[in-house]
């Protein structure tokens, strides 16, 4: 049979599908006892392989025809990366002639296998390798697909064809690696490199799983390698400030070691462990003392508000267990005396002729119950509670920080009201409130005396609006806040040690001692504090130690408000600087105060202004980073990756990305030239030159992402 005007059978070419459509299955004789053509039949492949009874001719481009016999030989289905017939490989049965192609040029392979997505390709240069590379694979229950090129010679055009349509593997022995991976740089392929053939590795019992764990095995993507180290265009948050350990005295004192044991056992930054422990002391200290001003016989609440940034599972919880330990078995004592009385006082109202009774409970008030610390709640329920006397300490500490920055009371139309009543209790602890005629159980309308510590831990999805709350910054709130925004522990904390398993931190000397202290603090001497003639607590004015103490509050003072002049370091924070001073007072009275001591020294006032230079510092920090969302670059790069997924293309015209481009400050010349040049510095665009025409590449993985 002739064949004549057909330059190239491919799969869409009536030479190609005529020539096929002659042939016919294998007969037992062509087969004879060829090893090749058993081994494919036993493996499935029999559908690819058949046998013509004639010659033909094909007319190859510009060469004159060559006639093809094919008398005896069998015919090998050759697929394009459709899998589609594109090829013919003519091999004769018992013979160590070679596989002859019917057009060398055009991209094709011998599939052993079925070419579908899910399984991984593997590009051999001979039908024995194929064979027996398939037979190994399968019997080690992978799903593989083998990429024969029977003709050695065109197999890199071949593997660049089928890499088109998915990650191709290849393999090469460490003396070959050079040859088989230099020219196939820059294709969608993966080298597996071992020291000895990965035939040879199976034969001695090896799987693959050996090999690639192998730490002699190189494996390599040759895209990848072509187009660099992909880089960070992300914004880098700037480095978190250092966390002024000293502030909390000499290594050997209660509150030094305390924050080394609790940094150790929770495995948190130290600026996490001191939050926590300001926030403890202040829950417990507030209701014993007021921290003075500087100047006058004026004295504060030593209330504390604190704002901690960390993502979830950050520490806060493990550290709280620490630092409130005896907050909690406090609280819970409380509560259990608090049941009994109630319901003796309950079973006495029972009893209670009811002639007698309106007299009974005038003369025998319901029991209050004594609440120092609450994980939930709302700013309205706080108020409340204030106002009908059933606390006047208190403290909201909690890991859901929306609970309060995000919560009703600070996003409703009387948000400013509510911002302006927490800011009262701050700074004078007290507040007046107009209350609407539903309330007609609570008679009073303002407050004095009360103490309201704030502990807010959140996620940084909340606490970037607040911190950018033009009411929350305006109204003075935020201002009042000591701040930490420490970076997280990811990927450094360590459980399997014999260390950390043997550890037993509720053993540790250093947290003993810290606990001991806290619980002495509830329940002090009768004659070492006074009480007024109905046994409330009558609160101590910590008073400075002399003269250098008031000084150094001064001095602090005068030299952050030396800062807000123009072209000063916190000329943009004044009405964080003008709070820095009080914050520091109420440190140094808490710190003293738990030392045993009962007045401030000028060293407990430096001390404090470490803690409140921290604050500060990490406000600002906060504000000169990156926030959430894609910069410049990380938009572009977004846009072109969606616009080529979109139609299919890996690269587009630089001219067209410039005038379609979204964002539109982005088509702006200076903006988009610098762009590009920074994504093509760090991997993510090549842009091609071909005379005056420019082209976008963009890195063929980013178009593989989902």
């Amino acid at each position: 049979m002739t064949i004549t005007d057909k330059t190239k059978p491919q799969a869409d070419d009536k030479g190609l599908s005529n020539l096929l459509g002659t042939s016919k299955r294998l007969t037992d004789e062509i087969i004879a006892d060829d090893e090749t053509i058993a081994s494919l039949i036993a493996l499935g492949q029999g559908d690819k392989l058949r046998q013509f009874s004639d010659t033909f001719t094909i007319h190859n481009g510009d060469r004159k025809s060559e006639i093809i016999n094919t008398a005896g030989k069998v015919a090998m289905i050759l697929s394009d990366n459709l899998h589609q017939p594109a090829n013919i490989g003519i091999y004769k049965p018992n013979s160590d002639e070679p596989i002859e192609v019917t057009d060398p040029s055009q991209p094709s392979a011998f599939i052993i296998g079925s070419l579908n997505l899910d399984s991984d390709w593997y590009a051999v240069n001979n039908l024995a390798d194929g064979i027996e590379l398939y037979r190994q694979l399968i019997s080690q229950r992978l799903n593989i697909t083998i990429l024969v090129s029977v003709n050695p010679f065109n197999f890199n055009s071949m593997v660049r064809h089928f890499a088109e349509v998915k990650q191709i593997i290849v393999l090469a022995t460490l003396d070959q690696k050079d040859k088989l991976t230099k020219p196939l740089l820059a294709v969608n392929v993966k080298a597996i490199i071992t020291t000895f053939d990965l035939l040879l590795l199976f034969d001695n019992n090896q799987t693959l799983a050996d090999v690639l764990s192998d730490p002699d095995t190189i494996t390599k993507d040759l895209l990848a390698d072509a187009w660099g180290q992909l880089g960070n265009i992300a914004d880098q948050a700037s480095k978190a400030t250092r966390y002024p350990v000293e502030a909390w005295g000499n290594e050997g004192e209660i509150l030094r070691d305390t924050l080394t044991a609790i940094t150790y056992h929770s495995q948190v930054p130290p600026a996490m462990a001191g939050q926590c422990m300001l926030g403890a002391l202040g829950t417990i200290v507030q209701q014993y003392i007021n921290a003075p001003y500087a100047l006058g016989d004026k004295f504060m609440p030593a209330s504390l508000f604190l704002l901690t940034e960390a993502e979830s599972g950050g520490g806060k919880s493990r550290t709280v267990d620490f630092t409130h330990k005896e907050l909690f078995n406090y609280q819970n004592e409380k509560r259990k005396e608090y049941r009994l009385l109630l319901d003796e006082w309950l079973a006495q109202k029972a009893s209670t002729p009811k002639k007698d009774l309106e007299r009974w409970l005038l003369e025998n008030p319901k029991p209050k119950q004594s609440i120092l610390l609450v994980k939930s709640g709302t700013i309205q329920g706080f108020l409340d509670n204030m106002l009908i006397g059933n606390t006047t300490d208190i403290a909201w500490s909690t890991a859901e920080a929306a609970l309060f920055l995000s919560g009703h009371s600070l996003t409703s139309d009387t948000a400013k009201s509510n911002i302006s009543q927490i800011c009262d209790i701050w700074s004078s602890g007290s507040f007046d409130r107009l209350l609407s005629p539903r309330y007609d159980t609570i008679e009073q309308n303002s407050m004095n005396g009360v103490r309201f510590t704030l502990d807010l831990q959140g996620q940084p999805p909340v606490v970037a609006p607040a911190l950018n709350d033009e009411a929350m910054n305006g109204q003075g709130l935020l201002p009042r806040f000591l701040f930490a925004f420490p970076d997280n522990m990811n990927g450094k904390i360590v459980y399997n040690t014999d260390e950390r398993l043997d550890a037993k931190p509720e053993k540790d000397p250093r947290l003993q001692a810290y606990w001991q202290r806290c619980r002495s603090l509830f329940d002090p001497i009768a004659d070492s504090i006074d009480k007024d003639s109905e046994g409330n607590i009558v609160r101590f004015n910590m008073p400075f130690k002399d003269r250098q103490a008031r000084q150094a509050l001064a001095n602090y003072q005068t030299d952050k408000e030396s800062q807000l002049c123009k072209g000063g370091k916190l000329e943009k924070y004044a009405s964080y600087a003008r709070r820095l001073h009080e914050n520091a007072s109420r440190i140094a009275s808490i710190l003293a105060y738990f030392d045993g001591r009962r007045v401030i020294s000028a060293d407990d006032i430096h001390r404090a202004s470490l803690l409140t230079d921290y604050s500060i510092s990490e406000r600002m920090r906060y504000t000169d980073k990156p926030q959430s969302g894609d910069n410049d670059a990380q938009k572009l790069i977004s846009w072109l990756v969606s616009y080529c997924k979109k139609r299919s293309i890996k690269e587009l015209a630089y001219s067209m990305a410039q005038s379609k481009v979204t964002p539109k400050h982005l088509r702006q010349k200076h903006n988009f030239e610098l762009l590009t040049e920074v994504l093509e510095s760090e991997g993510y665009i090549k842009i091609i030159t071909n005379g005056r025409a420019r082209t976008i590449q963009v890195r063929p993985e980013l178009l593989e992402a989902r």
